[in-house]
């Protein structure tokens, strides 16, 4: 079943409720920079979250350099933001929790 574009109302109740998810200009995608004390911790994030994603068949964009980790939640196919956006966001940020220091939160 395909998912359904949330309305602004919906995305702005969301993000409300979200710490540090952004939305873009165009409304049809949120961002994050996460930013982690090593490396490794970053790819602990990353892979983390991958399993997430694999089970809601729903895909991050993302960048990856040190420990920094930018990303970018739309979905696609209705070309804007649903549920699974923040869904994903959501654990990401549960993947993320311990994982950054204090002063990049």
């Amino acid at each position: 079943m395909r998912p359904e574009k949330l309305d602004t109302a919906v995305i702005a109740e969301h993000l409300h409720k979200m710490d540090g998810w952004v939305l873009a200009e165009d409304g049809a995608s949120i961002w994050k920079a996460f930013r982690f004390k090593t490396f490794a911790e970053a790819f602990s994030f990353m892979t983390q979250s991958a399993l997430a994603a694999e089970k809601l068949d729903h895909h991050p964009e993302w960048f990856n350099v040190y420990n920094k980790v930018d990303v970018t939640l739309s979905t696609h196919d209705v070309g804007g933001l649903t549920e699974l956006d923040f869904k994903l966001a959501a654990k990401m940020d549960q993947a993320a929790a311990g994982r950054m220091p204090d002063h990049l939160k």
